[in-house]
């Protein structure tokens, strides 16, 4: 499990806080079968392929959107505020999980390029920095990340937020 340097920098240390919580999100759907990642455990639909997915979606639309870099098209529509978390039948597992690795790879890029003080424009106009956007993805990875983890735990009972032997759940 990757940690927070003690004495790191602070763009080190952001991005670290933000690849553990990504770390976990990929942990979360490690040794399921596809019917598993796809099944809704509330009743709103939630369901781990579906936040992974969001997850991806709004890493590329902070980063790359937000500080003028290209990216892939995203699966947001102006009339279904949550069609990001839907995964469709014809979206493959590996499909969405490649999208992740493919937004996270562009972050960070984005990250690599800026620094913290560097603006970027968000949807509305309004000037952030990349530090904003750092903070502001930890907490939305984060929280996504807990969601996970009780949905997970719902399914086989994993919890947590790294790997255990399996005795210990």
């Amino acid at each position: 499990m990757r940690t927070v340097p003690f004495t790191g920098g602070e763009k080190e240390s952001l991005q670290a806080s933000m690849d553990r919580h990504r770390d976990v999100v990929l942990w979360k759907v490690e040794g399921l079968d596809d019917e598993a990642l796809r099944r809704p455990m509330t009743p709103s639909g939630t369901n781990l392929l579906g936040l992974v997915k969001h997850l991806a979606a709004v890493e590329y639309w902070w980063f790359a959107d937000t500080f003028g870099q290209e990216h892939e098209e995203l699966p947001f529509d102006d009339d279904d505020e949550n069609a990001d978390l839907r995964v469709d039948a014809g979206e493959s597992t590996a499909e969405v999980l490649a999208f992740y690795a493919r937004a996270r790879a562009s972050s960070d890029e984005v990250i690599g390029k800026f620094g913290l003080e560097d603006l970027g424009s968000n949807e509305r106009g309004e000037k952030v920095t990349l530090r904003w956007v750092l903070i502001h993805m930890i907490e939305e990875t984060a929280r996504h990340a807990g969601h996970m983890d009780i949905v997970r735990e719902l399914i086989d009972s994993a919890s947590g937020d790294h790997r255990r032997a399996r005795s210990q759940h």
